[in-house]
């Protein structure tokens, strides 16, 4: 299984585990436990139902016939802004509550960007009964207010991340101190397939739900279980390695990932990792990541809030050094008229993130008969006042 993570939490060679000592046990104990748990029966059991009566799966696979026609080959588009809270970022966060009640945590922190992963988290932690601790930059409680208006009616407790770029990485930072100095009470549902080992390999694992129900969808309406294209956009990289995972070893279905290029990618305001990125440590994980010469993070930038991170996932870091993977940088630009474009040619108005990956469709090229699925990863209702002011509605 060349794209699957090894003993010691690598993909290639990115990954792994760099940790302050006092961290040591929170991730020894997930690591020793979380494949147990969520192979048992009763967890399951029970991660399905929720699945299914409360997060709403299976989402549908919609064929998008206008802009099908408009970009000559068949586009589908898996539905994942119709899971309950509005993002796949749902799939991750019960399955994260659901291991942490197992092994006895009464609090729950987390990080977000864009807001989504923190209304998941927010949700699922009402849903529990457990106290809720949500770390969001300065810059992004400003831009994604609706979102930050949920997660305080859902009974959560926001702190702003004042330092750095007062954005996710600065968030991340915050919540990983904030778990240090509480090691045995808390656990942290991380939102991406980034961080320490186990969390990419987990987050991928309970993501992984998109691409079984999409090999199951397409073989109803296509007679084949294989697209020709997978396109998601790509930050960290969670809703990417959902619609991936099941394909991952076959090399017949190519994989396109596409990034936030910001104000372009020789602009200094980007986070086009795959172009800009340099191998070193964030957040516990060896990955690709923007940085200067004697290794301070660059500040990465993007229109979206969920984008803007300087570095990507392990997985993803692979599937580039690999070529398993193409990506594709994209700018604020081209990605808010995409998600205007696809907003009048489906009646769907995307989150930006997902408008970037549409964007994509400019520069590439198809058959007629190709079939290519897009991770429709989160709908625009938060991104609202960004389209507003962009185009002045």
């Amino acid at each position: 299984m060349k794209y699957s993570v090894d003993k010691e939490g690598f993909y290639g060679n990115f990954g792994g585990a760099f940790v302050p000592e006092m961290l040591f046990p929170n991730l020894e104990e997930l690591e020793k436990n979380y494949n147990n748990i969520i192979n048992d029966k009763d967890f399951k059991t029970e991660y399905n139902n929720l699945l299914k009566d409360y997060v709403g799966r299976p989402t549908p696979l919609y064929f998008a016939e206008r802009m099908s026609e408009k970009y000559k080959c068949k586009i589908y588009l898996k539905r994942e802004d119709l899971c309950h809270t509005g993002a796949h970022k749902i799939n991750n966060t019960i399955g994260q509550i659901l291991l942490a009640k197992r092994l006895g945590k009464t609090r729950i922190i987390a990080e977000t960007g864009a807001g989504q992963h923190g209304v998941a988290t927010a949700t699922v932690c009402a849903l529990a009964g457990i106290e809720c601790v949500i770390y969001m930059g300065a810059v992004d409680i400003k831009r994604q207010a609706p979102n930050v208006a949920r997660m305080k009616m859902l009974g959560a407790s926001i702190i702003s991340a004042e330092s750095g770029s007062k954005t996710l990485k600065d968030a991340t930072n915050e919540a990983i101190r904030d778990w240090i100095n509480n090691p045995l009470t808390t656990h942290y549902i991380i939102g991406s397939v980034v961080g320490p080992h186990p969390y990419p390999d987990m987050v991928a694992k309970f993501q992984s739900i998109v691409s079984k129900e999409i090999k199951t969808q397409l073989y109803e309406k296509e007679g084949t279980e294989n697209p020709d294209y997978l396109i998601a956009n790509i930050g960290g990289g969670s809703n990417a390695a959902g619609l991936y995972y099941e394909y991952l070893e076959n090399d017949n279905v190519k994989i396109i990932s596409v990034e936030a290029a910001g104000e372009g990618i020789e602009s200094g305001k980007s986070a086009a990792t795959s172009v800009l990125g340099k191998v070193g440590i964030i957040h516990g994980s060896k990955t690709l990541l923007m940085q200067t010469t004697d290794g301070q993070i660059i500040e990465p930038y993007s229109i979206s809030a969920g984008l803007d991170y300087p570095g990507v996932g392990p997985l993803h870091a692979h599937l580039l050094e690999s070529k398993r993977a193409q990506f594709i940088s994209i700018t604020d630009q081209d990605a808010m008229k995409a998600g205007l474009e696809i907003s009048k040619l489906e009646g769907i108005i995307p989150a930006i993130e997902t408008a970037h990956a549409f964007a994509a469709f400019n520069y590439l090229e198809f058959k007629k008969d190709d079939i290519v699925v897009v991770n429709f990863s989160g709908r625009g209702d938060k991104d609202l006042n960004t389209y507003i002011e962009y185009f002045d509605l």
